[in-house]
């Protein structure tokens, strides 16, 4: 049997409302358009974490974050859960990482044979939040800055880090398209746009017409009116310190759209060096992003939110034995660990050492239904004070946030979720379903105390190893310098934010924060 090679394509902070294939009428992304003309297209796909580093950690092992207790961004993946590497290894295939996967710890690899080039963001334990410091904890430095600042560069540190992703991502396909003894691979490549802050080269933002670039659906919502959760991000992101104006909006969204077609070039230029070394005839090929972002709708920005745009992602498929089409059904990201496994076993899926609560997606693209109708989305990291969890299912949408009131959307009638049907009682026995899921082996009142004692621990450890000179030493090194280059611990605790606004060229001043 001849196994399939298997290239997985990731963005970051790339909501899938902002892509034609889901219906935007302005951005540009004809790349992504061609690849998803031929690919299964998954229309209802989640973030099961909404934040970075954990939503690589239950993709790469079919398992929800509480299961792995991955709290945060500085959170282990622990060494000794197996990943789709471990299993595809066992299969025979190779496997490389080229760019960005945000390993905490130690193990760098986590089955990977390989890594091509170094990490964007900090090994450590320095962004580790504290929730007895309340809503404004943000050991990222994260604010508003990124949104004001937004427009035009002539290089910043993603752009750095994502063109030499792509270098090394083309010349590993080359090297394996002229291998003399082809064994299967599974390569990860992964890039850092359209990440903020939101800088982009005059070429791609001059791809729009900034009068054309449209304001968000939802304007900001009154501070008294917000939820807890969005309350709590509001005090995170720092929107009392800044004020952010209509313009810097506009500028951020331009250079948003313009990121995600500097995306969509890469993932062109790859899947033509795909096709024109024959790699690409028995491939499967997958795009997809770790989490969206809000892009100003509601007035919020970033992630950490359960609102579509921040907890959509764009999910494709491609490859021998996948019809192409739409699929409505409600999936996440956990499911491609048991989809891929399945498509290198020949449709079986090989024994497995341990649980996942993934669900394979093969079912589906034959015309069958999965077991599950459902996606689990959690939170539990800086501006959050408290475990937050949802469950989608249909059209439906239930928010936990532990020890204040629920919220329930019912997407089909209230797309841009803003009516809060919690105690309707037309909605009653759907509410109770859904928590009655969502609790379901998830004790809300143990995860809190959990992720408490993690947080206390890891601070102990980095601030302790800081004394010894010991920071940072996980970081990953393929290059002389890898240690010391882009966002890094120990030793600068100006935070992203600072450190990717120094980098940029032309260099624009920072900010100003409300006296």
């Amino acid at each position: 049997m001849k196994r399939p090679n298997i290239i997985l394509l990731m963005a970051d902070q790339m909501a899938a409302s902002v892509l034609p294939i889901y219906g935007h009428k302005l951005v540009r992304t004809p790349h992504l358009e061609r690849l998803a003309a031929r690919a299964a297209v998954l229309d209802t796909a989640f973030s099961n974490i909404t934040n970075c580093a954990p939503a690589r950690y239950k993709m790469l092992t079919g398992r929800l974050p509480h299961s792995i207790q991955a709290w945060d961004n500085a959170a282990e993946l622990p060494a000794s859960i197996p990943t789709v590497n471990h299993y595809l290894g066992k299969l025979g295939y190779a496997t490389t990482l080229c760019g960005k996967m945000h390993f905490v710890g130690p193990d760098q690899l986590h089955g990977y044979d390989e890594r091509l080039i170094t990490d964007i963001y900090p090994a450590d334990f320095a962004w580790v939040p504290d929730w007895t410091q309340g809503p404004r904890n943000a050991p990222t430095g994260i604010s508003m800055r990124g949104v004001i600042e937004a427009g035009e560069c002539l290089r910043s540190l993603q752009i750095d880090f994502d063109d030499e992703t792509e270098h090394w991502a083309q010349q590993k396909l080359f090297d394996l398209a002229r291998r003399a003894e082809p064994t299967p691979f599974f390569l990860t490549i992964s890039f850092s746009h359209p990440h903020s802050p939101f800088t982009v080269t005059g070429e791609h933002w001059d791809r729009y017409r900034h009068d054309d670039i449209d304001m968000p659906a939802v304007g900001p919502i009154p501070l008294e009116q917000l939820d807890t959760h969005s309350e709590w991000l509001y005090y995170s992101h720092g929107r009392d310190r800044f004020e952010v104006t209509p313009e810097h909006v506009r500028n951020a969204r331009h250079a948003y759209y313009g990121m995600v077609s500097y995306v969509d070039d890469k993932v062109g230029r790859l899947v033509k060096i795909l096709e024109d070394t024959g790699l690409a005839k028995d491939a499967v090929i997958v795009f997809t992003s770790d989490h969206g972002e809000m892009l100003g709708e509601r007035g919020m920005w970033y992630k950490q939110t359960f609102f579509e745009s921040s907890a959509r992602v764009p999910l494709m498929i491609s490859g021998p034995g996948i019809p192409a089409g739409r699929h409505a059904g409600v999936t996440s990201l956990v499911d491609l660990f048991p989809t891929l496994l399945e498509l290198a076993g020949d449709g079986r899926m090989p024994p497995l050492a341990g649980p996942i609560e993934g669900e394979s997606w093969l079912a589906l693209f034959g015309g069958g239904k999965r077991r599950s109708d459902a996606a689990i989305s959690e939170y539990s990291d800086m501006g959050a004070c408290a475990p937050c969890r949802m469950i989608r299912a249909g059209s439906l949408k239930y928010v936990y946030t532990h020890g204040h009131r629920a919220q329930l959307f019912d997407l089909a009638r209230d797309p841009l979720e803003l009516t809060n049907l919690s105690g309707d009682g037309a909605y009653a026995a759907d509410e109770a379903r859904l928590r009655a899921r969502l609790l379901e082996a998830w004790d809300p009142d143990r995860i809190h105390a959990a992720i408490l004692r993690s947080q206390a621990e890891r601070r102990l450890i980095y601030e302790t190893a800081g004394k010894s000179g010991a920071r940072d030493n996980w970081s990953y090194v393929v290059r002389n310098g890898d240690k010391r280059r882009f966002v890094r611990g120990g030793g600068d605790q100006e935070g992203t934010v600072a450190v990717k606004g120094r980098a940029r060229f032309p260099y624009v001043a920072p900010a100003k924060e409300r006296a």
